[in-house]
């Protein structure tokens, strides 16, 4: 009677079945597997053979056997919730459990359903393969970094290396800049630290751009490569003074207490170099949607081809924002991204829901967050904007600027912690680090009432999780102590260390400079043991790899050595491989709110991962190795971006 049933229940359901597994189940089951046991979880265990995934998320990791065993349970619990759900009930003997048991009048339509439905997928990978949990960048810049593509300066090395990559951009483009010489040239990575061989220059003038028949009478405005400066040529303050925005210098000092600066000459005309929010003076016209759209287009290509799958995106306007929303609807976002709103006001913009509206898994694929704020505090070291403490050591004449004044940061911050909103301020001096972590510390000693009338603390910073972007020069008891007691999130980028470690000594000091860039330090002080790991692109470059490398090694990507040596800078800051990957992985998951779901290869997570040509964890391996590996596959939820599996 009950294999009767049983059959009469095939019968009526298998085209209903069928239907069923092609859509919902086929390609959808697959398991990775390395037999060099090359896949790293950032979990326990660390190293496994294989990882098993269905549909966006992971099934198992852990042996073959174990893996295969545990998918096809995983399949079989899938069936049984499909049978559950038909108009014919299967009777209770039908929903055996277990599916390795000695065939029975039980399992017999079970086994019957797996010959209907294939083994999942096994794909193997070569020997010197490995799979990692996918990369974060945890502080970068997408649409910025493709607008730095279309003209970059990032590999001149000296102003006539400039002038001349900007008279063939102009000669390139003849239908932009032909007949029109009132079309804006713009661009960005100059810096003037690596001219003259690498001793490094003064700031560049308008005049120098004007140098030039191609480009002289042009309205031209290049970037420094950290974006904390401006160049523009003669033509621009023509149009900045004809327009009354070039304030003269009798308002100096209103503007850098506002948080930007112009630089001068003896007489008071301006140099043509404009300084953090003073570069809010320049009237550059306003990116168009396509341009949006080609800047993150040309970003998000390279960002898949070098494994990223997260990124954190750290100042996001309200213009950009209703761009991500209006690709995420659409299914085009192919990655993840954490927004962190952006306005340059001072006044409080928390509660602007229309602008700047609170993001959960937005979109189509629910790739799409924004629960957090980008506020500033000073500039960078490179343009000697960084707030200091004390005086700069190579021009006592300043200590860099804050771009925010304190009690302004703090007012800010108390609202957006109000509201809800994480607060991740840019900090890259002692003197601002000092001020963000008075703030904080201010915040997490807020009392409250509980619900019994008793005190206890108003915020948690697990739950708050606020972050200073940049983390990179302390005072010596913020360094040691503070940051890591108050529990704050350092975001740091190992590139800025090795990029900057050719002049920042000079700027600092022999005794500065051991509390700058200190990343094993902030690690240990850490009581989560987090640190995520950046890139701060365009600033630096794409690949993670590049970050990875430098977090390691502590030495330059182009050259390998550093200026101590081949030992790397400072090497007692350098991370271990197993550091550095967590930092790329788990921490930026973490310092998102969303480890529970990414970071990591564990089952119920997310099914995102990367497969490298090589095994970047190897220690026995030199340095250089890392920079030869290539992306064989960048996965999101299950399915290839880039590359194949």
């Amino acid at each position: 009677m009950l294999l009767k049933s049983l059959l009469l229940a095939l019968a009526t359901s298998s085209t209903v079945f069928l239907a069923w597994s092609t859509t919902k189940e086929a390609g959808k089951t697959y398991i990775v597997c390395s037999p060099t046991n090359r896949i790293y979880t950032v979990a326990s265990p660390a190293r496994v053979e294989c990882v098993s995934v269905h549909g966006d998320r992971i099934v198992a990791v852990g042996s073959f056997d174990e893996v295969y065993q545990t998918t096809v349970q995983a399949r079989w619990s899938r069936y049984q919730t499909f049978f559950s759900q038909l108009p014919i009930r299967l009777p209770d003997a039908f929903f055996s459990s277990n599916v390795f048991a000695i065939p029975t009048i039980e399992n017999a339509l079970g086994k019957i359903l797996g010959a209907i439905q294939p083994s999942p997928r096994i794909i193997h990978l070569q020997p010197t393969e490995a799979l990692y949990p996918g990369f974060t960048d945890a502080h970068a810049h997408v649409i910025e970094n493709g607008y730095m593509l279309q003209l970059p300066l990032v590999e001149t090395r000296s102003l006539h290396d400039v002038v001349e990559a900007l008279e063939k951009y102009v000669l390139d483009h003849p239908a932009d800049f032909e007949n029109d010489r009132d079309k804006w040239v713009e661009g960005m990575g100059w810096d003037q630290t690596k001219w003259n061989g690498g001793e490094g220059a003064e700031f560049p003038t308008a005049a120098d751009l004007d140098e030039s028949p191609i480009l002289k009478g042009r309205p031209i405005s290049l970037s420094r490569i950290d974006g904390h400066a401006k160049w523009v040529s003669p033509r621009v303050l023509e149009i900045m003074q004809g327009r009354g925005k070039l304030p003269p210098p009798s308002q100096d000092g209103e503007i850098e207490k506002d948080g930007g600066k112009i630089l001068r000459f003896d007489d008071g005309k301006p140099t043509g170099i404009f300084m953090d929010k003073a570069m809010n003076l320049i009237p550059a016209p306003q990116w168009t949607e396509d341009q949006m759209q080609e800047y993150f287009d040309t970003t998000i290509a390279l960002a898949l081809k070098y494994g990223l799958t997260s990124i954190h995106d750290a100042d996001t306007n309200s213009r950009f924002i209703a761009f991500y929303r209006k690709i995420a609807d659409a299914g085009k976002l192919p990655l993840r991204m954490y927004l962190m709103g952006y306005s340059p006001s001072t006044e409080y913009w928390g509660n602007d829901t229309t602008s700047f509206p609170k993001l959960f898994n937005y979109g189509k694929h629910g790739r799409l967050n924004l629960r957090a704020v980008k506020l500033f505090t000073d500039g960078a070291l490179g343009s000697w904007g960084a707030a200091l403490l004390e005086p700069y050591s190579d021009d006592p004449s300043t200590t860099g600027i804050m771009q925010t004044r304190p009690e302004v940061l703090k007012n800010l911050v108390t609202k957006f912690w109000e509201d809800g909103w994480q607060t991740n301020i840019h900090c890259i001096g002692d003197r601002a680090n000092k001020v963000v972590l008075d703030i904080f510390e201010e915040m997490l000693s807020l009392p409250t009432l509980d619900d019994d009338g008793g005190k206890k603390l108003k915020y948690d910073v697990r739950t708050n999780r606020p972050r200073i972007e940049h983390a990179q020069i302390f005072g010596k008891g913020d360094l040691e102590e503070r940051i890591g007691r108050l529990g704050v999130i350092a975001s740091v980028q190992p590139t800025h260390a090795t990029s900057d470690m050719w002049y920042a000594e000079t700027r600092l000091g022999h005794d500065r400079i051991k509390r700058a860039y200190a990343y094993q330090t902030l690690l240990q002080a850490s009581p989560n043991h987090v640190l995520p790991l950046g890139s701060d692109f365009p600033v630096e470059g794409v690949n993670p790899l590049l970050g990875f490398y430098a977090a390691v090694s502590r030495l330059s990507s182009a050259t390998g050595t550093s200026p101590h040596g081949a030992g790397g800078w400072y090497p007692l800051e350098k991370l271990t491989r197993a550091q550095a990957l967590k930092g790329m992985t788990y921490d930026p998951a973490y310092a998102s709110f969303s480890e529970d779901n990414i970071g990591s290869l564990e089952p119920g997570k997310k099914a995102d991962f990367v497969i490298l040509d090589r095994d970047i964890m190897d220690d026995e391996e030199d340095y250089s190795e890392i920079l030869k590996a290539k992306v064989r596959a960048t996965v999101v939820d299950g399915l290839a971006s880039y590359g194949k599996l």
